[in-house]
């Protein structure tokens, strides 16, 4: 059965984080993520913790409650996105022209 605790549980580590790291990402009380990875019928998080959370791991509240992807990014992207968005704006102007120039050429080829 899919459950918030075994979503959460396995984007944390698919993400490389400690509870404690998502919870000051989050905004959330490391001790109240305890209780929802611990607790074998752990509930939910209101609604405001639920949406930090997924922002914090990059996926969906839905995502985190259903385990149904149907976010538009797929999930190997996820880590490549992050990564962009801790370059300098000079250093992301350079990725875009790179990638644009990129496409150009593939799309020249077909």
């Amino acid at each position: 059965m899919v459950s918030f605790r075994n979503n959460l549980k396995q984007e944390l580590t698919f993400n490389g984080m400690l509870v404690k790291e998502l919870a000051v990402a989050a905004g959330v009380q490391k001790r109240a993520l305890d209780t929802y990875l611990l607790a074998e019928n752990a509930s939910i998080p209101p609604a405001d913790a639920a949406v930090r959370i997924a922002q914090a791991l990059g996926v969906s509240v839905e995502y985190l409650v259903t385990g149904e992807e149907k976010a538009i990014m797929p999930r190997d992207i996820r880590p490549v996105i992050q990564r962009f968005l801790q370059l300098s704006d000079k250093d992301r102007r350079i990725v875009s022209v790179l990638i644009n120039a990129l496409l150009e050429s593939h799309g020249n080829k077909h």
